[in-house]
């Protein structure tokens, strides 16, 4: 029994030595390049609107390109453009009347260092004057949040993208900040992947790197790693590598220089980092 442990634990000693031999000269024979798989990864934003309403059109389909800047969706406008001419009106209506007090509060003052008036005249004057002056700032602001509220009735593409998901229709009610579409930006675009403990120190932020898709008539493109995690965590079942998949590995995010349409949410991809040695 004895030596059957001895004889497993030599068999396990030589599989360590074979795998770092094999992972040493595989490195050799690619010129220095690490090796390593993950996943394109594209930011996304949720097109809403600011204020509630029913929903009046919706410009793009699925799939469509939306170019910065597009008017997107648009909610009923016919509530709100009753509200701001509602608040126009009050506007008008209490600066007549504030005018008015302006007027009669410095006719006030004139009488009143010639005896023509008492002094609770004046008093009154000044007060109706105050109110008016504070109803006036109040329905000057109901009138700007009126405006604005007809501005947000319209969504605009914050950035050039592609639709990615066609939340509502036409006719629907929603609340603010119910979405209505979600919009797969265009830039940045990343990859995400992963790299074990015992190549971590070979990687390193600003690294040039090679990415090639699964497609045989894609094209490779060209990155440089902008992000290392410094928190480990365990290889996602997503991620094919050379190991086990309970391997505690390291997040990395390398940044697409030129993105296309060849690269979509999630799509598998090899990614090929030139190694730098260290008399470099």
């Amino acid at each position: 029994m004895k030596r059957f442990f001895i004889f497993i634990l030599i068999l396990i000693v030589l599989a360590a030595i074979s795998f770092v031999a094999y992972d040493y000269f595989k490195t050799k024979r690619n010129g220095g390049e690490l090796i390593l798989y993950g996943n394109v990864d594209v930011r996304q934003v949720d097109i809403s609107f600011r204020v509630a309403g029913q929903v009046s059109e919706l410009l793009f389909e699925e799939g469509d390109v939306v170019p910065k800047g597009s008017l997107m969706a648009t909610l009923d406008q016919s509530p709100y453009d009753s509200q701001a001419r509602q608040a126009e009106a009050n506007v008008k209506t209490l600066k007549a009347n504030f005018d008015n007090a302006e007027i009669i509060l410095k006719r006030r003052q004139e009488l009143i260092g010639e005896g023509g008036i008492s002094q609770e005249d004046l008093n009154n004057a000044q007060s109706t004057y105050d109110q008016l002056s504070a109803s006036l700032n109040a329905s000057e602001a109901s009138l700007s949040i009126a405006l604005d509220n007809l501005r947000y009735i319209k969504a605009y593409a914050p950035t050039d993208g592609i639709i990615l998901t066609r939340i509502r229709e036409p006719g629907t009610v929603v609340r603010e900040s119910d979405p209505v579409y979600t919009l797969s930006l265009a830039s940045p675009v990343w990859i995400r992947a992963f790299v074990d403990e015992v190549h971590l120190g070979q990687v390193e932020n600003g690294m040039d790197a090679e990415i090639t898709t699964d497609n045989p008539n894609g094209h490779s493109y060209h990155g440089k790693v902008g992000f290392i995690s410094p928190m480990a965590e365990f290889t996602p079942k997503s991620v094919e590598t050379t190991h086990l998949r309970t391997d505690l590995v390291y997040r990395l995010r390398i940044y697409i220089d030129k993105p296309d349409s060849g690269l979509r949410q999630g799509m598998p991809v090899t990614v090929k980092l030139h190694i730098r040695k260290k008399n470099e």
